[in-house]
């Protein structure tokens, strides 16, 4: 069992940075990969940033890619997900994700369904 608590979400405005945190409970941290997903107001939940267990690997969606960073300190049980040159359409609440699935590639970390816990969310508005 994992437990993921989301921090560092607010009111920003556009072109800034900010820095969201998700510590994770446990001693296993390393074994799962980490996913950063996000919901906007009537919107449906997407995909935005993922990283390996060993952080070999990350990808992105399109829409952030370039702007967000994604890292990991497996000795603080911590993933971070660093928000550069945000935009209005960046406002929505984000979700950390914890797996412990298989994944085989770029696909199955970006799938919402290859996650088995997760946070309860953190509300990021940018505004213009």
């Amino acid at each position: 069992q994992v437990q993921l608590v989301e921090s560092g979400g607010g009111l920003v405005q556009a072109g800034d940075s900010h820095r969201l945190s998700c510590a994770a409970s446990g001693h296993t941290f390393s074994s799962y990969a980490m996913g950063w997903f996000r919901q906007a107001p009537g919107k449906e939940r997407e995909f935005v940033a993922a990283i390996s267990r060993s952080a070999s690997s990350t990808y992105y969606a399109d829409s952030v890619k370039g702007r967000f960073t994604i890292s990991r300190d497996n000795g603080k049980n911590t993933v971070y997900l660093q928000m550069n040159t945000l935009r209005p359409e960046d406002t929505a609440v984000y979700y950390c994700a914890a797996g412990d699935r298989t994944y085989y590639s770029a696909p199955y970390y970006q799938s919402a369904g290859q996650y088995n816990y997760w946070g309860q969310g953190t509300q990021v508005t940018v505004s213009s």
